[in-house]
């Protein structure tokens, strides 16, 4: 197969990072669609235009999501990519995969797609990039019978992701593969059939490390927390100490909430200040714990500036207790997504439904009363101030 010259692509081969184009470059002499697409990159980057369009809906029968439809509207220079649809596939929670699993995926990408694959893609997603539209049932019939199923695209639930949790973390505050496990296949209808205004995330992690960026990423942010007071191993306070470790610079003094205070060889918490950013447990991982009474909270409304700005997610339930079957946190969302299905605009996310209708009316709206942790910027007001005993004064 005759090579295209590339040099505007070749640039990104420089330098010790993964790339891209070389992983495209290693298809290209099997795949005529590999071929085709790097051509197709490379007059993109000269011509700074990109020539991809949504040239129709695709998918497979049942199914409303999952597969993203692409194409060229260079068809004529390029046939590989004519036609280049993305397959969404529902990942296992926590992305743990045997060797096994992995040769199954890769081997039906192999008769029915391009080869490339996206492990895995911001959703959580593992992606299958580029295939026609005449194998994405046969792709579908396969991955199904291997035991897989596509993920959310579109005005939908977005595929649930987690980190590792307790899998492998001694942080995790909770089960959160069994929790997102439980969500996919109980939001099975949401996640399948696009029906809300725009899309919705669920990103669950197990402490507050949040190791999936939930809180800048997911419209339901499920963060592992604890009620009660920080666990210290005062002995192992004492030997961080002795081997050179400075408590007092690298931890002390960077403690958001300024609750730590070293007597010693002892370490001292107010657990009331603590805000639970975990700074401290993750510098001194043997002398201290996340404490005893565990569970998550709940936060609402992040996403990525599209349609407008960026947002983080505010706190909507501060502890709530990770029990299986999770009906109350079930009975939230369902609550939560009546009142935006209702009144929110198309391609409207949560938080910005709520930013509009206010914050009031939708707990209302929901059923919940409105608490302290649910401000999100407690003090962005410069018209209130604060004396020593805390009681505020308005100019």
């Amino acid at each position: 197969m005759a090579k295209v010259p590339t040099p505007m692509l070749d640039e990104l081969e420089k330098g010790p990072w993964p790339s891209f184009v070389k992983e495209i470059k290693k298809r290209a002499d099997k795949s005529a669609t590999c071929a085709d697409l790097l051509g197709l990159l490379e007059q993109s980057y000269n011509e700074k235009i990109g020539h991809w369009k949504h040239g129709g809906i695709v998918g497979v029968f049942g199914y409303g999501g999952g597969v993203i439809g692409r194409y060229t509207d260079l068809a004529e220079k390029y046939p590989g990519v004519a036609h280049f649809h993305t397959m969404r596939v529902n990942m296992p929670a926590g992305w743990f995969y045997s060797s096994a699993a992995l040769r199954t995926l890769t081997d039906i990408w192999e008769r029915h797609g391009s080869g490339l694959t996206n492990m895995h893609g911001s959703t959580g997603d593992l992606v299958f990039l580029g295939t026609t539209t005449d194998h994405l049932e046969p792709a579908f019939a396969e991955l199904a019978a291997a035991g897989f199923d596509l993920g959310g695209s579109g005005s939908d639930l977005r595929t649930p992701s987690c980190c590792c949790g307790q899998a492998r973390c001694e942080w995790a505050c909770y089960d959160t593969m069994d929790f997102v496990d439980e969500m996919t296949h109980h939001f099975q209808d949401e996640l399948h059939r696009p029906a809300f205004p725009y899309k919705f995330k669920i990103k669950a992690s197990g402490c507050p490390n949040d190791c999936v960026a939930s809180i800048a990423r997911a419209d339901f942010s499920v963060i592992g927390n604890w009620k009660d007071k920080i666990q210290i191993d005062q002995a192992e306070v004492a030997n961080y100490k002795r081997a050179g470790l400075d408590i007092v610079s690298d931890v002390v003094m960077n403690c958001p909430g300024k609750c730590m205070k070293l007597n010693g060889d002892k370490l001292a918490i107010d657990d009331a200040d603590c805000k639970h950013c975990m700074h401290c447990i993750n510098v001194m991982p043997k002398a201290l714990r996340p404490g005893k009474e565990r569970g998550a909270t709940i936060l609402l409304g992040a996403k990525a500036p599209i349609m407008e700005g960026a947002l983080l997610s505010s706190v909507l339930v501060p502890f709530v207790k990770m029990e299986p079957p999770y009906d109350d946190i079930k009975e939230l969302i369902e609550a939560i997504w009546e009142v935006w299905n209702e009144d929110g605009k198309n391609r409207e996310r949560v938080g910005e439904f709520i930013q509009r209708v206010g914050m009031g009316n939708f707990l209302e709206a929901v059923g919940l009363e409105p608490i302290p942790e649910m401000v999100s910027a407690p003090r962005d007001n410069p018209y209130v101030f604060y004396d020593l005993k805390g009681s505020a004064e308005e100019e």
